[in-house]
């Protein structure tokens, strides 16, 4: 909560501030006993409420306060009119001011900035604020430190201005000291006369003090050569004229025929070129870390005074471009305030997006022409090679089914002279051991006879139905359907159940009845070997001018991916491949499996035809 007041009426007036103060009294007690864990804070400021130092430190050291405590706070302010601070009657009636207005609030910490605001609260300590810390900002180098309390303290630099003035313009030769004519003022013309003393021997240095604001102005509409002015503080002129020194600081600059320059930060912004300026929010930010100490529960006389440099040059960009002067006299580490931004630094981002935008356009350009060249060198080689891709490919194909052509009859003969020759022999022996059976008597003797007779007979079988695997020889007389018809009655068992259906197949190919027949046989041995089946089927069926075989068993299945690699698989797929079919194997773990062979007579004859 904050209470401000800008200044104390006249002795005339002060009953009608008791009679406010007195209704307002009860509200202010209220407030303060619901908030009795929050710190309670007094500001005294030796300014009027729109200086900048009171708005800077009302900013500040509230937010500074609020965010170390956590119990919150009551942060009140008081402003001192500087020009009536020196009558005593002034002095008595602003402390019975504050006696009413904060009758039975006591306060955690008062904080007086300045050295009016410190020597009243020295003066009516006991009377106002006795046994409450206090934390001071003074610009005394030695200031008068009462008890319990604590302060910083940082000396008003009037010399580092034209110091920095005459590293930026070396040819100056003439200093125009602009100040008021009240006490304050008075005392900043006191200080700039001792600070200045040490450039007398190089520069003639004047001082406008105490003049009517039209006479200061016609000065200043007439000053000569390599001059500059330097603006101090006017609250007061020679006419007894009050002013707002910023106000008054905007008609100097208005009028002056030399650049302008200052001591503290506030006048940046109002036409001065710059200077070695008073930080006053980092005054502000000292002064609350250093109440915050003391609210947290450090003793205030346990804290050494501390002495701080606030000081920081900064020059006005666009004063320099005023007055013709240039940036490379600046010297380093001086703040360039306002500046205002070239064409570069204005469209930097979209310059530098548009040069990258034209650079990737470029490169892409070129990229396309290398590629449009690259490509159309590679299809001419692809061109090149396809024919020989093609007839590759052609030759690969032919080498292929006349390898299975040279496989089946290789088969053939083997079959033929296992059947004409092998098989005709295992005959004659099975006769010749029937007669001797029936010639010999004796029991061990048939017994014997008996099995040589069984194992040739055996013998014969086994290489019969060899022969009939490695060729069928009625495949061609017989057809498909027959002969699978006979595979399907050679391999069932008890325990096996192979079943098989068909439709009116008509006459296929040699090549597309044998290879159906061999993906049939070697499906069914493997559903015979490893599916461990109890039923299969197979289905031979066409429409549309294809052939499609189906072999499907309930076996335990397998993993299709894996199973692709085998050998079996593979020859299947070759075979498929080379009468231009297709092969689909649908199997998992667990699921039996179906096999399904689809072959499109159209393409073989085509093939055929083109053969």
């Amino acid at each position: 909560m904050r209470v401000p007041l800008d200044r104390v009426a006249r002795p005339g007036r002060l009953l009608v501030l008791v009679a406010l103060v007195s209704i307002a009294a009860p509200t202010l007690l209220e407030a303060s006993a619901d908030g009795a864990r929050q710190k309670d804070v007094l500001v005294l400021y030796s300014t009027r409420r729109d200086a900048q130092i009171a708005v800077v430190g009302d900013r500040e050291i509230p937010r500074i306060l609020e965010q170390g405590l956590p119990d919150g706070l009551d942060y009140y302010s008081e402003f001192i009119d500087r020009a009536r601070f020196p009558d005593p009657e002034y002095h008595r009636a602003f402390a019975n001011f504050l006696v009413l207005k904060y009758r039975g609030q006591p306060f955690d910490l008062v904080i007086a900035i300045n050295d009016l605001a410190l020597d009243f609260v020295v003066e009516y300590r006991e009377e106002l604020f006795a046994g409450t810390p206090i934390v001071f900002f003074s610009g005394d180098r030695s200031p008068r430190r009462p008890a319990n309390a604590t302060g910083i303290t940082s000396e008003t630099n009037l010399h580092d201005t034209i110091a920095f003035a005459v590293e930026v313009q070396p040819d100056v030769r003439h200093v125009f000291v602009v100040n008021g004519s009240d006490l304050v003022d008075g005392n900043f013309e006191k200080l700039a006369r001792a600070q200045l003393k040490p450039f007398e021997s190089r520069l003639d240095v004047a001082y406008l003090s105490g003049l009517t604001t039209k006479a200061l102005e016609a000065k200043l509409r007439s000053l000569p050569d390599h001059s500059l002015v330097y603006y101090l503080i006017v609250d007061r002129d020679g006419a007894g004229e009050n002013f707002d020194p910023l106000v008054y600081l905007d008609r100097v600059a208005a009028v002056a025929t030399a650049p302008v320059y200052s001591w503290v930060d506030s006048a940046l912004g109002h036409d001065i070129v710059g200077g070695s300026l008073k930080n006053q929010a980092a005054e502000a930010h000292a002064v609350g870390e250093l109440a915050l100490r003391v609210l947290r529960g450090e003793p205030a006389d346990g804290i050494p005074v501390a002495s701080a440099d606030l000081n920081v040059r900064q020059v006005d960009w666009r004063q320099l471009r005023r007055w013709g002067i240039r940036e490379a006299r600046v010297p380093a580490g001086t703040f360039v305030r306002f500046r205002e931004p070239s064409p570069w630094d204005r469209y930097r981002g979209y310059i530098v997006a548009a040069v990258a935008l034209l650079l990737i356009q470029s490169a892409l350009i070129a990229g396309l022409l290398i590629q449009r060249s690259l490509r159309q060198q590679a299809e001419a080689a692809a061109r090149a090679s396809a024919a020989q891709v093609r007839a590759s490919y052609e030759r690969i194909r032919d080498l292929g089914r006349r390898l299975l052509s040279a496989q089946e009859d290789e088969r053939t003969r083997i079959a033929r002279e296992l059947h004409d020759d092998l098989s005709q022999h295992m005959t004659v022996l099975s006769i010749d051991l029937h007669l001797l059976r029936q010639e010999r008597e004796s029991p061990a003797a048939e017994q014997l006879m008996d099995q040589a007779l069984a194992r040739a007979q055996t013998v014969a079988a086994q290489l019969r139905n060899l022969s009939h695997r490695l060729h069928p020889a009625n495949l061609r007389l017989i057809g498909l359907v027959p002969a699978l018809t006979g595979l399907v009655r050679e391999l069932s068992t008890s325990e096996l159940s192979i079943t098989m259906s068909h439709d009116a197949v008509r006459p296929l190919p040699d090549d597309v009845t044998l290879c159906l027949f061999r993906i049939a046989q070697e499906a069914l041995h493997n559903a015979v070997k490893h599916s461990g089946a109890r039923e299969v089927s197979i289905a031979l069926t066409s429409s549309d001018g294809a052939v499609v075989l189906r072999v499907v068993d309930n076996g335990v299945g397998f993993d299709v991916q894996t199973a692709r690699r085998g050998l079996g698989l593979i020859s299947m797929a070759e075979r498929v491949e080379h009468v231009g079919g297709n092969l689909d194997i649908r199997s998992r773990p667990g699921a039996g499996t179906q096999l399904e062979v689809t072959v499109s007579l159209k393409a073989v004859a085509s093939e055929a035809q083109a053969v």
